[in-house]
């Protein structure tokens, strides 16, 4: 639906009911990541190496980005980080999950 047609057939008072709503249940793109982080941290957690990371894998973890709103540590507006070389980008996540270092000269 578009935005204009969602105006001529939501009144504002359903909207703000919709709002409220969904405060309560959560649905929509947010809640598809937690589905599926929920998923994806349970694979992780099955195939972690307990000794190298004892702490379990979380929402959080596989899905950094999910709940920035709510959380503290980002109200202050910090941005992501992304580096420019996508080869850099991937060690930097494999070492935040997997505490694994990228060796010199290798990819």
């Amino acid at each position: 639906m578009s935005v204009a047609r969602c105006q001529q057939e939501v009144s504002s008072a359903e909207f703000v009911e919709w709002m409220a709503y969904s405060g309560l249940e959560l649905f929509g793109p947010e809640a598809d990541d937690l589905r599926a982080g929920t998923l994806a941290a349970a694979i992780y957690n099955v195939n972690r190496n307990s000794k190298r990371r004892p702490k379990p894998f979380g929402v959080i973890d596989v899905f950094p980005w999910f709940g920035l709103a709510s959380r503290p540590d980002t109200a202050k507006g910090d941005a992501p980080l992304l580096l420019p070389d996508p080869v850099e980008q991937t060690a930097l996540m494999k070492a935040a999950l997997f505490g694994k270092r990228r060796r010199k000269g290798k990819p």
